[in-house]
């Protein structure tokens, strides 16, 4: 019985842990690291709340791990050179990991791989129930088309993919480490206001969360829509950061049943299918899924992207989307859909100018999900909304928040403002301190329209 290195990422949970449950089977000693990619961290801002929530997390994780008499082993670099070190350093016999889907990361491990000198280094799936090839047509092939992929997903389902696995029987093979945690300081960052936001951060954290979501999930069919509502689960960092396991969160939904159970386990599937869609079209990062969209003219007006990036282009749901995100780090999912299509068919800005905001400001970023809602609001990639259908964002606002009370919330110059007109305070003659609109919605959509039309829409 040899020893190993299981490299954790995103997977910053103790239990039901694939590459850890393999490692701790296979070895007698098994060693744990996290590293603080400074690929990733360096380019980043220097307050950046998911740095904080990364830390928070590892901090609950290394005392797990000690609770089971092992430990996390803490570093701060680049992983290729990192990973490859320890493993000598370790004298281990494998490095275990669970699976990444986005290209860097594909490349990153690749070359991990090569650079172990006398170690194997075997992967996992742990993020996604299922993953690369194992959900395809029956001509072999990817699906593009999210429908028949949720019937395949679903009829290929049992118990055997949501079983969690039992980390804890073979706890004993966990091996110690040295305290050695950085502070953000350390890592180079400043402290944000997460705990401000008291957002639960962790295992315990996202337990917490997941079980109040529980009480509510038989209304989640239709609670999801209203963001003046507490509908969501509010899981989808604990997911980005894997401090929740996907299994645990899928078997639920699937035993529980029910309206609200099955619309939120189809979320859980459309996560599973953006991830294929990445692994099978990598080209999807940074072009079209529908490549002939990648000749779209799109527009260049940096004030616009300037007023919708922080919440004055004079629509007001729009405006409470876009400064619920740079409030909190979160935006509400029907609200991601809304604002996504205004910067695309209102604005006629490049869909990718908005990718790489959500990138920056969202907790929850995950590349496989935002490309795969951006494309979907731009009507650029699978299975995406028609580009002839455009939201419409005053329609949106009257059905989504007919009392206006998630706008107040976020843009507190309409304060006063009726419901009926709050939806478009333009039709009252303005309101002092509040933009006019920004641009036409009616005039914006013949433009779109005329857009992709150009493209052989």
């Amino acid at each position: 019985m040899s020893s190993a290195l299981v490299w954790f990422r995103r997977d910053l949970r103790d239990h039901d842990h694939a590459a850890l449950y393999h490692a701790l089977k296979s070895h007698s000693r098994v060693h744990c690291v996290f590293v603080f990619d400074t690929t990733i961290l360096d380019p980043l801002p220097r307050v950046d709340r998911r740095v904080e929530l990364i830390l928070r997390s590892i901090e609950e994780l290394d005392a797990g791990l000690r609770e089971m008499g092992g430990g996390l082993i803490v570093r701060h670099g680049d992983p290729v050179d990192i990973i490859s070190q320890l493993a000598a350093e370790l004298n281990v016999a494998v490095v275990y990991s669970n699976r990444d889907y986005e290209p860097a990361a594909i490349a990153r491990d690749e070359e991990v791989s090569r650079r172990l000198a006398s170690a194997d280094f075997l992967q996992f799936k742990d993020q996604v129930i299922f993953e690369r090839d194992e959900i395809m047509t029956q001509g072999g092939t990817p699906f593009s088309v999210f429908t028949p992929y949720k019937n395949a997903w679903l009829k290929k389902l049992d118990s055997f993919y949501l079983t969690s696995y039992p980390v804890m029987k073979f706890a004993a093979n966990l091996a110690p480490a040295p305290r050695a945690i950085p502070t953000l300081a350390q890592l180079g960052f400043d402290s944000t206001d997460l705990a401000a936001l008291k957002l639960p951060t962790g295992m315990s954290g996202a337990q917490t969360l997941f079980h109040d979501f529980l009480d509510r999930i038989d209304a989640y069919a239709e609670a999801r829509n209203y963001p003046a509502i507490k509908g969501p689960s509010y899981l989808a960092a604990h997911l980005r950061f894997g401090t929740i396991s996907i299994r645990q969160l899928a078997a639920h939904a699937h035993g529980h049943g029910g309206r609200g159970a099955e619309t939120w386990l189809a979320e859980l599937i459309w996560r599973d299918f953006y991830h294929a869609i990445l692994w099978h079209y990598p080209r999807v990062v940074g072009h079209c899924f529908k490549a002939q969209f990648d000749a779209l003219r799109w527009d260049d007006a940096p004030d616009l992207l300037a007023a919708w990036k922080s919440g004055h282009t004079g629509y007001p749901l729009v405006d409470a989307a876009q400064r619920q995100l740079l409030q909190s780090g979160y935006m509400h999912n029907r609200l991601r859909m809304v604002s996504a299509s205004f910067l695309t068919k209102d604005l006629g800005l490049d869909w990718k100018l908005g990718e790489a905001w959500f990138a920056e400001k969202l907790l929850d970023f995950d590349l496989a999900a935002n490309n795969g809602g951006w494309q979907w609001a731009a009507s650029t990639g699978c299975d995406a909304q028609p580009w002839f259908r455009i939201f419409n964002p005053v329609t949106q606002s009257e059905k989504f928040d007919p009392e206006g009370k998630f706008i107040r919330r976020y843009v507190p110059e309409l304060a006063s403002v009726p419901d009926k007109l709050i939806h478009a305070p333009w039709k009252m003659g303005g309101v002092a301190g509040y933009p006019a609109p920004a641009v036409d919605h009616a005039v914006a959509r013949e433009r779109t329209l005329a857009r992709f039309k150009s493209c052989g829409g």
